[in-house]
């Protein structure tokens, strides 16, 4: 009879707890819904990563960007790199496929310095994913020092990780179609003004130049970064250092 009332109150034990944890599950996955219906990325400080993505149970994965956006730190990679995170996140939100099983965060150096303490980390941007069951693994951290961080790269990362796909829009960008009005107005109202002298035109010197800054423009160097775009760090082979151009946190 003893041992009865003892498996009894083991089982009882053992519900009690799983709904707790079912309950505690509950309200952790409202609470990032609600969340996430104001705003696409939300910053996490100590308290609230160590509850949300280190603290079982978790059926969700997160996917965290660790920054440095404060004007002191002087990243402007990690500006860069968190234009692309909010494309990213933003077209997970606002697709017909958003649901409660991936959600984007942010741990700013300065609002969760402990965070990076935890993880050993001293450089910024860095992105991760924490799964639904276990700890991270070593693809769990995004290689931005090989791919750089477009938001198709880091969506592709994603897929891979999760199994979830998301489809990237972009914002219009009209700045190329504004500079072109532009530039043909100056042309358009330059020969307007000299419609009665238009000997300008066939000015050899003038045209020599103008190939010239063409040539010069094409065989540059920052015109092989916008045709190749190459990544923002490089690993040499033989020794397995990292050139980067974002500074260490410390």
């Amino acid at each position: 009879v003893g041992a009865k009332k003892k498996k009894q109150r083991e089982r009882k034990t053992q519900t009690d707890l799983s709904l707790y944890l079912q309950n505690l599950l509950a309200e952790k996955v409202e609470q990032l819904m609600e969340w996430s219906s104001r705003r696409s990325i939300f910053r996490m400080n100590g308290d609230k990563f160590r509850k949300f993505i280190k603290a079982p149970p978790r059926n969700y994965s997160m996917i965290v960007m660790f920054t440095a956006l404060q004007p002191q730190r002087q990243c402007s990679v990690c500006r860069q790199a968190n234009e692309e995170y909010q494309i990213l996140a933003n077209s997970w939100r606002y697709s017909s496929a958003f649901c409660n099983k991936l959600f984007f965060s942010m741990v700013d150096y300065d609002e969760g310095t402990d965070v990076f303490q935890q993880l050993n980390m001293n450089s910024a941007p860095t992105f991760m994913h924490f799964p639904p069951k276990g700890r991270p693994k070593r693809a769990d951290t995004f290689d931005l020092q090989r791919i750089g961080f477009a938001a198709e790269q880091l969506a592709k990362w994603i897929a891979d990780r999760t199994d979830v796909h998301i489809r990237v829009f972009r914002p219009p960008n009209y700045s190329g179609t504004i500079a072109l009005a532009l530039l043909v107005s100056l042309v358009g109202g330059l020969l307007y003004l000299r419609r009665n002298n238009l000997e300008f035109i066939y000015n050899k010197t003038g045209w020599a130049m103008v190939s010239l800054c063409i040539v010069f423009a094409m065989t540059s160097g920052q015109m092989w970064n916008h045709i190749r775009g190459p990544p923002y760090a490089h690993k040499n082979p033989h020794n397995g250092q990292v050139v980067k151009p974002w500074k260490s946190l410390h």
